[in-house]
């Protein structure tokens, strides 16, 4: 079987001939671009696919929402300060202003000033999401079929859902926990509206020529649990797998934390798969103890190899124990394809990487 083969058996219940690998190398080739040893449009490029088929590594993330953003009697601003992005949003009820760094030494950006700070943001931030509007952007996910060929599946995002829009990206943990406790009315409110914004997004995203969708919630259990999940979240993840489904398309939901606070329930959405699953000795549940969580679910977990097995930082002998150990558990049912979890990072060594097809070609095999 092709690597597209494998994966769309397992995603309409069925066992493929091995456990399908496939790899997330975007960060990996982000380092490589800014250290110029790949050119510029490397991404957009055949030679991105070319790169994964001699890797031996399938393809499915596109990292991109196919849809563009635009506003409406909103001023918005973006500019750069040596390694800083900013940007200021000036509604007729406030002004936001968010700062994002640079890292040269982890080839990432983080914020050092959020958007959304306190409570008194709200307001402004409510107005944005109203008179924001979006417009479908199917160029690149048209273009994958084209490129991606037998080595995977074409993959495009919906939003975030709104609880997780504010927690990773708009106000982070410490403002957004503040916020929730000191104006909860106001809270509510505005994930309301970000809810009806959202809403408009995810049905372009829906539409678009992607035969797999994700909800990039980027989940960790000791941000999120079961209460904050049922009061802000299975409401929207629920509905658009329901809608993804009724479209006869796969859903994903990103989850690369800590799983055993929120595992379980998030197996009770109806999800297809949840994807970037970190298993001990890097994350807190074992492999072995996965399936225990889905309860009487279908759901399919993808991960199992943690991005820094692929560094220098862990031995290969290590590197190997766990690979094989990993592949004896997904053998045993049709349940797993073998990921990184979350990212192949900067300091990847290749022929770790090359390594794994081999492994799976050796022990991959359904028992």
């Amino acid at each position: 079987m092709t690597p597209r083969e494998r994966i769309l058996t397992l995603l309409n219940g069925n066992q493929p001939d091995q456990v399908p690998w496939f790899g997330d190398l975007d960060y990996w080739a982000t380092a490589l671009i800014s250290q110029n040893k790949m050119p510029e449009n490397f991404r957009l490029s055949d030679a991105y696919l070319d790169w994964h088929r001699n890797l031996g590594v399938g393809f499915y993330l596109q990292g991109y929402f196919p849809f563009s953003t635009h506003y409406e009697s909103v001023d918005v601003k973006e500019w750069h300060e040596g390694n800083n992005r900013l940007r200021q949003i000036t509604t007729p009820v406030g002004t936001l202003k968010e700062c994002w760094q640079w890292l040269l030494t982890s080839y990432s950006t983080a914020p050092i000033e959020h958007l959304v700070k306190t409570a008194a943001d709200l307001p402004a931030f409510r107005y944005l999401c109203e008179h924001s509007y979006y417009e479908p952007d199917y160029a690149l996910a048209e273009r994958r079929y084209h490129q991606i060929g037998d080595l995977g599946i074409v993959l495009c995002y919906l939003p975030k859902s709104p609880f997780m829009q504010l927690l990773v990206l708009e106000a982070g943990i410490e403002n957004l926990t503040s916020i929730l406790m000191d104006a909860p009315d106001e809270f509510q409110a505005t994930i309301d509206a970000m809810t009806r914004c959202h809403d408009s997004a995810a049905q372009i995203a829906l539409n678009s020529p992607a035969e797999a969708l994700m909800i990039p919630e980027n989940l960790s259990a000791e941000m999120v649990g079961p209460r904050l999940f049922e009061q802000f979240m299975r409401g929207y993840q629920e509905r658009w797998i329901k809608k993804i489904a009724a479209a006869r398309k796969h859903s994903f939901i990103h989850m690369d934390g800590t799983l055993r606070g929120l595992l379980r329930e998030e197996c009770t959405t109806g999800i297809t798969v949840l994807e970037a699953l970190t298993p001990a000795p890097v994350g807190d549940l074992p492999i072995e103890e996965w399936l225990d969580f889905a309860g009487n679910s279908k759901t399919i977990f993808w991960g199992g190899l943690p991005g820094s097995y692929f560094t220098p930082r862990v031995s290969d002998r290590e590197f190997e124990r766990h690979a094989k150990q990993v592949l004896s558990v997904m053998t045993q049912h049709p349940r797993f394809v073998l990921g990184v979890a979350d990212q192949v990072p900067p300091d990847a060594m290749e022929y770790r990487v090359r390594r794994v097809r081999e492994l799976v070609d050796s022990f991959g095999n359904y028992r």
